[in-house]
């Protein structure tokens, strides 16, 4: 399948290295084009065991690449998962403003159908943030899809190869058979 990866910290990175290494042609979308230039040297932004080595050969099999044109990310994409931040605002909630502008710059460059998919950990009612967003900038139809990650730090490439439980929340039956597909490779 044809995969986009917005965010690409530590969520992103192990989400997309992991699609690669299931045979999937990910592309890897972040603002930071430092990190972005770093990754396309080999460098690695953060410890994983074997994560080092798997971007790499994914990235040598053309499954995995790295940019920052995010309409080149949409554009070469069936899915679209959205991985960036979601810190803790002064309150102690999650601040979703990322993702929302992430949403609204996705809007911006969708000409064709698309699905969209949240891995970020994200409050309850966020799909509807999301999608409104969405639809208040373009007519272009998409499903939205709430996937969240549970990848623990030093074991999160062993987690999303093996989990012991995937979620994929949609409304559109269609879409459910997709995401089903993308993850069945990783499912006991």
């Amino acid at each position: 399948m044809q995969i986009c990866v917005v965010g690409i910290g530590y969520v992103g990175l192990v989400t997309a290295a992991c699609l690669a290494e299931a045979g999937n042609n990910v592309v890897c979308v972040d603002n930071d084009s430092e990190k972005i230039a770093r990754l396309k040297d080999g460098v690695i932004p953060i410890y994983e065991a074997g994560l080092t080595e798997m971007v790499k050969r994914n990235e040598k099999l053309g499954r995995l690449h790295f940019t920052t044109d995010l309409k080149y990310g949409i554009d070469n994409s069936l899915i679209i998962f959205l991985a960036v931040g979601t810190p803790s605002a002064q309150d102690g909630s999650a601040d979703i403003s990322a993702i929302l502008s992430v949403a609204a710059d996705i809007a911006k460059n969708l000409s064709d159908y698309r699905i969209i998919a949240t891995k970020s950990t994200v409050p309850v009612g966020t799909h509807k943030k999301v999608t409104e967003t969405i639809k208040s900038k373009t007519k272009t139809p998409f499903d939205y899809v709430s996937n969240p990650e549970f990848l623990k730090e030093g074991a999160a490439i062993e987690d999303f190869m093996r989990p012991d439980r995937i979620i994929i929340g949609t409304t559109n039956p269609e879409v459910q058979k997709i995401m089903k597909q993308l993850y069945s490779p990783f499912m006991r």
